[in-house]
């Protein structure tokens, strides 16, 4: 005997994962460790390492008004590569992708545990969720594994006199932004096939139910579910357990 409720157990780790994973995107695309930038110079740059991320360039200095210096990085900015605003533009897109994904999972999982009766859309709900999942986690890995080419490539980039910052560092060190990110792109898309993977089940006819008790949009329906919608109908079905969680035979 397989009650319903118990075909998406996997399906609800993936959805705790993918909020999870929802959770490291949106702090990887808020810190500014994308890249760690080592400077020669620390007249004005005192701590000799600079973070470059996708939003701002910070640094600490004793020098200057403010110990921490940061400045702004536009879309529009015409000395930033085209790997920074391509991430602005995609790690925005992934968290809303990954938020509406997170919605449509928590409805689906909501479909499994806590109804029974409406089953034609469950499998096609999940099959969105994870579609959302692992668009999520392409569109951000994309942009995370093309800034760490650039890092690794030692590439320079064309700062302004007001960022303090030379074009060239002596060397580049991958951040603590970018690994968060990967691993949270990786858990995005492992839930992404959690969800894809469900198998709609559909209820049998128990062998004392009458021929007449198949619903030919709902599935076949049980002896025991009809009289327990009976019973609800009736109200004397008061107090009662989570219908998902019944006697029902599922193939």
């Amino acid at each position: 005997m397989v009650y319903l409720a118990h075909t998406a157990h996997r399906q609800f780790l993936g959805l705790m994962a993918g909020v999870m994973a929802w959770i490291l995107i949106m702090t990887t695309t808020g810190l500014n460790e994308w890249r760690l930038w080592y400077v020669a110079d620390e007249s004005v740059i005192t701590s000799g390492v600079a973070w470059v991320g996708i939003w701002r360039a910070c640094f600490y200095s004793h020098v200057l008004p403010r110990i921490e210096n940061c400045q702004s990085i536009g879309i529009s900015d015409p000395f930033a590569p085209a790997e920074i605003p391509v991430a602005q533009v995609l790690m925005v897109l992934a968290l809303i992708c990954g938020l509406v994904g997170n919605i449509t999972a928590a409805v689906a999982v909501r479909m499994v545990y806590f109804s029974i009766e409406n089953r034609r859309n469950i499998r096609l709900v999940f099959v969105l969720a994870g579609t959302l999942y692992v668009l999520t986690g392409t569109l951000s890995l994309v942009p995370l594994m093309w800034n760490m080419s650039s890092v690794l490539k030692n590439s320079t980039i064309g700062f302004p006199p007001e960022f303090h910052l030379p074009a060239a560092p002596v060397r580049q060190q991958v951040g603590s932004a970018i690994g968060v990110g990967i691993f949270a792109s990786i858990l995005m898309l492992i839930s992404g096939a959690l969800l894809l993977c469900y198998r709609y089940a559909w209820a049998a006819l128990s062998t004392k139910a009458p021929r007449d008790t198949r619903d030919p949009l709902q599935g076949p329906w049980t002896e025991t579910t009809l009289a327990q919608k009976s019973e609800f109908l009736d109200g004397t079905n008061q107090g009662r357990d989570n219908p998902a969680f019944h006697r029902e035979e599922i193939s």
